[in-house]
């Protein structure tokens, strides 16, 4: 199932990057590279400090293309201080969620 939902999720990015001119499209493993550092992150990180903290180096449109793509999707937010981690798939949590949304 896990394979499904990412499949998915690349076939969605590269959709929206049809949308500009694109010069390098991320690649799964690159997407997962993103999403692994900040998820790890406890505070707000830059776009910089993310570079940074990359196994790899990656260029800066790709980079944004994939943070543009998990910012859509809500995983995570791009404040003035910084990029945010937000999704949590925590069962518990989305059921305490829907309780307090019932009035």
């Amino acid at each position: 199932m896990k394979g499904k939902v990412y499949i998915t999720k690349c076939i969605s990015l590269y959709n929206m990057a049809t949308e500009t001119e694109v010069l390098h499209y991320p690649n799964l493993k690159t997407v997962l590279m993103v999403e692994k550092v900040l998820r790890s992150a406890e505070t707000a990180i830059t776009r910089t400090e993310l570079k940074e903290k990359l196994p790899k180096e990656i260029m800066h449109q790709t980079l944004n293309l994939i943070l543009q793509y998990l910012e859509e999707r809500g995983m995570l937010a791009d404040t003035h201080k910084g990029i945010i981690w937000l999704y949590n798939p925590s069962p518990k949590l989305n059921r305490a969620i829907s309780k307090g949304a019932e009035h």
